[in-house]
This record gives structure tokens, sequence and C-alpha cells, in this order.
């Protein structure tokens, strides 16, 4: 699953911010004022904004190149020194600005409470240089990059002329570009091919009402007409939901969990929608895992990363379908779900009738080849069409609770045909699975399998091993003793 991805480069542009915290205990109110008085017991810092999708992409595997504008102070050093932490973040693209200060957000937090926050920025417009140096630093990033991410927060960064330049060079390239906007109206976007508002930014822009899924959808419409792009809309406890031009229209249930910050939320929400894509996952699949790591996100208490150790587990936990005997509605159903968690599926086939040594090591075989197998085997009038009236000596419950029962095996699936194409279309495994014995332009549904991008794999059996052998032999008359 998410833990096998090869994820890319991505190229994070925006604002830059500094999130430094205060913690401690609350235990009376000051004498002086009606105020209650922290005693004060760490204080941390770590990068925000845009630093914090890169710190988020990062977690997750990608390489990245950040590019935003820093002033020339101790809270710029204090933001480098950060995210030197994370070696796979490339800061040469680090701006500094003269004469402007580095923005930084000081919370103070007693125990999982913010009790105050307090923002030191100032909003400039910055000099010809620094943007013209923005944009050839993000040019030339996006040379070797598989996603653009532009995280808006309003400070200035993101230009209208940064934005035209970035998008319009990324959109040359071919290379996805994802916003996180921060604006009254999405126009300055054009040419994004995706934004993820929240439902308040969704409302500013739009000036429609969200209240119900098809005000959302209503509204997604509008805003993609702004811009010309697909919407995803974060929906706090009521999850997402992802409208596209081509129809496509998702409402994403979010996670039930423990909320104690919602700061940097959305930052790892649009930075696992990056990672995700970059590993060559479609759009669904990076919401789905991008629902889970806004769960896990809004559990810490303050600006944190989500690792992909983290999102690995949390997968797992939301995906418990294994050992199933499926019937092809389910089967389908599960495999989207499998797909969607960012899963390889691995398919193989048999009629499994007494299984043998060389039933299970192939079986082992396949199951390191991908996340999740699944055995497709022959119906009992399939198998009589194949072996003969005699045949199969278990019936197709009983074969399919078998191989249900090994650890290496996630689902079952019992097919009426006698080849597994039609299953195999239906399914669209990511690697098909047979023995040596085969030849690759002989294994049925090879074709389909390579030409939705998947492949095909011949493993090696155990010799000798063979079930119309071990028939034979239940049927061969016994040896009269010796008289000897």
């Amino acid at each position: 699953m998410i833990e096998n991805f090869e994820f890319g480069r991505l190229v994070v542009i925006g604002d830059l911010l500094l999130d430094q915290y205060v913690f401690g205990a609350v235990e009376r109110i000051s004498p002086e004022a009606p105020v209650p008085v922290l005693r004060k017991a760490r204080q941390s810092a770590v990068p925000g904004g845009a630093a914090n999708v890169a710190v988020n992409a990062a977690a997750l595997g990608c390489t990245v190149s950040l590019i935003g504008v820093v002033g020339q102070d101790e809270n710029a050093q204090t933001l480098r020194n950060a995210l030197a932490a994370w070696p796979s973040i490339d800061v040469h693209g680090l701006v500094a600005e003269p004469g402007w200060a580095t923005i930084s957000k000081m919370r103070v937090v007693s125990g999982h409470q913010q009790i105050v926050r307090i923002d030191d920025e100032t909003i400039i417009d910055f000099s010809p240089a620094t943007r013209n140096s923005l944009i050839a630093h993000c040019i030339a990033a996006l040379d070797t990059a598989d996603v653009l991410i532009c995280s808006d927060y309003a400070k200035g960064v993101l230009s209208e002329p940064v934005l035209q330049a970035v998008i319009g060079h990324a959109r040359a390239k071919n290379i996805p570009v994802i916003v996180d906007p921060k604006r009254k109206t999405f126009a300055a976007y054009r040419g994004a091919s995706l934004i993820t508002p929240n439902r308040a930014e969704m409302a500013v822009a739009t000036g429609l009402p969200l209240h119900t899924n098809a005000e959302v959808e209503h509204a997604a419409q509008a805003a993609s007409a702004q811009f010309g792009g697909d919407v995803l809309i974060t929906r706090s406890e009521e999850g997402m939901t992802l409208w596209q031009r081509n129809g496509h229209i998702r409402h994403q249930v979010a996670r039930k969990s423990e909320v104690y910050d919602v700061s940097g939320a959305g930052d790892a929400v649009v930075a696992t929608i990056g990672s995700v894509l970059s590993a060559g996952q479609d759009l669904d699949t990076a919401i789905v895992i991008a629902t889970v790591a806004a769960s896990i996100a809004v559990s810490k208490l303050g600006t944190a990363a989500v690792t992909r150790a983290e999102l690995a587990e949390e997968l797992k936990e939301d995906n418990p379908d294994t050992g199933l005997i499926a019937t092809w509605p389910q089967a389908c159903a599960v495999m989207r779900r499998w797909h969607q968690h960012g899963a390889s599926v691995v398919f193989t086939n048999g009629c499994f009738d007494l299984l043998h040594p060389g039933h299970v090591s192939l079986l082992h075989a396949a199951a390191q080849l991908g996340d999740k197998l699944v055995v497709a085997i022959n119906s009992d009038a399939s198998v009589r069409r194949l072996k003969g009236p005699t045949r199969p000596v278990q019936d197709e419950m009983a074969r399919a609770t078998v191989i249900r029962a090994l650890r290496d095996v996630d689902m079952v699936v019992i097919f009426e045909e006698d080849t597994p194409l039609e299953l195999i279309t239906a399914l669209q495994p990511d690697v098909l699975v047979k023995g040596a014995d085969y030849t690759e332009d002989t294994v049925v549904g090879a074709d389909v399998v390579k030409a939705a991008g998947g492949r095909v794999e011949l493993v090696s059996l155990v010799a000798g091993c063979s079930t119309s052998n071990l028939v034979r032999k239940m049927n061969a008359p016994h040896a009269k003793p010796s008289n000897v």
C-alpha cells in the first residue's frame, strides 16, 4: 500500500510561516488583571504555511523544492534550522527580502487548549527582483517535478504575476497544479488543475450556500467556472467533496477522530494529494488517503507532519476486508476500496480441488508481489467441464473455505465460466500470476491486465505436486499383500 509507493518530486511555492508554541499549565488567575497565568514548560518552533506543506510531503517520502520569501532576521534562521531536519527538502528557493520580517505565529497552549495566538506579520508588495527570483527558482525546479503545489496564505508571495508565470510553465510541461487558495475569488488561479478551498473560502468566492451535498456541488461548479479546473471542498467533520469537470463527483466521509488542533490540517491534505499523485495514483485514491491524513493531523497538538508509517497504519485499520468469500459485485466493491487506499492487488486462479504444497507455494509467492491477493476458483460446473464428470472432489464452497483460511489470501471469488477472463476484466488487478508452466502469451487475461498498466508474473512450481496425481493415487487398486 502507501508504504510501497514510489513518491516523486514536488515543487511547493507559497507563503512561508514560522509556527511557534509556548506550552505550559494554567493554575491561577493573575491578581493584576482577570487573565490566566501560564507556567511555561517548554517552547518550540516548526515550519508553517507552505513550509508545513513541504514537511508533510517529505514525511511521506517525496523530494521537495520549497520556494518562498523570508526576511533577513532571527525567525528566518529559526525556520531554516527547522527545515534542515528534512534533508529531502531543497531550500535554495528561499528568497530573502531586505527589510522584511519573516512571518511568525506564536500560540500559547495550556494542556490541549490554545489560550491566545500572537501574529507577527507585515504584508508588503515584494520588490520586482524578489518576484522575478521566485519565478526563476520555480521554473528551474519544475524541470524535474511531478506536481506543483501553490500554498496561498495571502501574505504576498503568490501575486498574480507569479501565479500566472508558474502555473503557465507547469501547464506547458503537463505538470498537475494544486492550489490551496486564500482569495475572495479564484480567477487568479486560472490554469490550475485542482483547488482545495474549505467551506468558508468557497462561500466567500461563490456567494452560495453550502449546507447540503447538492448545494456544495452547485458551488463547486461555480468555483470551477472562475478558474477552469476541478474543485475539492474540505468540509470539516462532513469530510470532503471532489467535483470534477468530467462529471465525476465524490463525497468522501470524514474519519472519526479526536480533534485536538485543526491548524495545519489543510496543509496535510494538499501535501498528501500532491504526494499520492506524484506516485502515479489517481485523484480518487489521493482523496481517500488525504481524508485519513487529515484525521491524523487534527489529532495532533500543534502544527505537525503526518508520516508515511502513521498513514500506512491508519489505512490498514480503515481497510479491514480480508478472508472474504465474495460474490462478483462484492469483489468489485472491495477492489475499488483497496485501490482507493493505494493497495496493489494480485490475482491468480485455479480449481484448487485438493490443496497441496504446490498450491500453497504458488499462493505464497503470489502474495509477495503486492498488498492484497485475490484467488479466483472455478465453480463445480466449470471444473466438471474442464476435468470431467468425476471432478471436483470437493465442492466449490469447501474449496473456497480452505483457500480463504490461508494467511496469504485476502479474498476468494468463484467464477462459473471456463476461464476467469470476465472476472479479470471486471476486477482490473494490478498483477496477474500463474505458474511457470505457462508462457505469458498463454495466460488468460494477460492482455487485459497489461493494457490497464499492470503486469504478468510466472512463479516457479513445486515439482511433483498435482491434484490429478493425488486423485489417481486415491483411485488406484491396493497392492495385494505379498506371500513371502
